[in-house]
């Protein structure tokens, strides 16, 4: 729902429509399509990524995850005699160029020795890195993996991703890999090869070697191993639900090995009740700790970056919200959807969230009363602001259900709980009071 507020996320849109919001299977979770709960679009670290390829035949250079120093520089003694790269395990593009808080440069590195890889990663594990996807804040390292040097000939991008101008799983590929896929289609459509594929029997060998050799792929054995990486990335896809596989690059040696030398998944949340062994694999250091203490009430929040503390029901009153508290000069510090289930229980989570944050200077509380009582988040609001002990100005703007009994409830709760009627007073004094 709120997902689309999210900054840079690790899904390929290329030039294609955007992909919905589903798995590759067509029936939802029982008794969770209707929930507020947040959409995770699951993403995994390259190691699990790799183990994953691995097992359903798909060629990659020879890796080992350490947690520790020690244990990289092992690694390091085990991967080839002529050197291996290290790379941190962070959910975030741009590692290469990211820095470490601890003044450390590079969440990529070339190493020559087991000694470099134990320094490497002694500098590395328990740091956060700091890349254009993270924010300020990075994300803590807690694991290096280990890759054995492979040099590609040739770098070409692969993805399997859901198209809806098709209606259904898209292969995309392009013979310009290795770089930032959105820019190389921006400039040259013509380089996005968009293969449709049969939900049902996916990719046919002869589809699969057409698109190997319209990609250049030299060898007949390239073309043959290519092929079978993608129809296989496929597999992979359906069977375990996934809402994007991006190889970037795929690699063709000079010997006409074809390797996946780095990879991006995303797996759909509705299907996580049949995919516990990949939801297994969540890693909850990676994401921002109010989220996942939101997802566990579930409410639907995000975190931004600015002091108005938002809580609103529903995508579209959200977005409505954003726009009104920008018109008058003012930023979001989150947006807390409580969705149209909400008790004054989960109102109350609601503001332990919100408050919890130092930047909220004031909270707006924006809520339309259809299926959602407008009464339950006034009694919300209440207990909240007298049990919470909150000291932050708290404008509410009430429409719908049982309005005048939650209006009523405010007026003589005898707190300083500003109500308006008007969205665009209620949200300039929200601006005014934040400043």
């Amino acid at each position: 729902m709120l997902a689309s507020l999210r900054k840079a996320s690790c899904v390929a849109r290329v030039s294609l429509p955007a992909a919905p919001s589903t798995s590759f299977r067509l029936n939802p979770t029982p008794n969770k399509a209707f929930s507020a709960g947040q959409k995770r679009f699951l993403s995994i670290h390259e190691y699990q990524s790799v183990q994953l390829l691995n097992s359903y035949g798909i060629a990659t250079p020879k890796s080992i995850a350490a947690k520790t120093p020690e244990e990289a520089y092992q690694a390091a003694k085990e991967l080839s005699a002529s050197g291996s790269v290290i790379k941190a395990q962070v959910l975030a593009g741009g590692r290469g160029k990211g820095n470490f808080d601890n003044g450390f440069q590079g969440g990529v590195h070339l190493v020559e020795s087991p000694e470099q890889a134990k320094e490497f990663a002694f500098k590395m594990l328990g740091a956060k890195l700091i890349t254009k996807q993270t924010g300020a804040h990075g994300r803590i390292c807690n694991t290096v993996m280990l890759a054995e040097r492979r040099d590609a000939a040739h770098e070409y991008y692969v993805a399997i991703l859901n198209d809806r101008g098709v209606g259904g799983p898209v292969l995309v590929t392009s013979a310009q890999g290795g770089m930032n896929i959105e820019e190389v289609a921006a400039k040259d459509p013509s380089a996005i090869i968009t293969t449709p594929i049969n939900f049902e029997n996916g990719l046919s060998k002869e589809e699969a070697l057409g698109v190997a050799k319209k990609l250049g792929f030299k060898t007949e054995r390239a073309q043959s191993e290519a092929a079978d990486t993608f129809i296989n990335l496929y597999k992979i896809a359906k069977d375990k639900d996934a809402t994007q596989i991006e190889i970037n690059p795929l690699g063709e040696t000079s010997a006409g090995e074809v390797l996946c030398m780095d990879a991006k998944f995303g797996f759909d949340d509705n299907a996580e009740f049949r995919q516990k062994d990949i939801f297994a694999l969540r890693d909850i250091s990676q994401e921002e700790p109010s989220e996942v203490e939101a997802q566990k009430a579930n409410l639907n929040f995000i975190k931004l970056d600015g002091s108005i503390g938002c809580l609103v029901n529903g995508a579209g009153l959200a977005m409505a919200t954003m726009d009104v508290l920008a018109l008058h000069g003012g930023n979001p510090a989150n947006f807390l959807d409580v969705g149209g289930g909400a008790t004054p229980e989960t109102v109350k989570k609601a503001f332990e969230i919100l408050t919890s944050d130092p930047k909220v200077k004031s909270i707006f509380i924006n809520i339309f009363g259809g299926i959602m009582r407008c009464d339950y988040i006034a009694e919300g609001v209440i207990n909240a602001a007298k049990e919470l002990n909150i000291n932050i100005p708290l404008i509410v703007r009430l429409k719908g259900t049982k309005e005048a009994e939650a209006k009523a409830m405010i007026k003589e709760s005898g707190l300083k709980i500003i109500a308006h009627d008007n969205l665009d007073e209620a949200a300039e004094q929200a601006v005014q009071l934040a400043a």
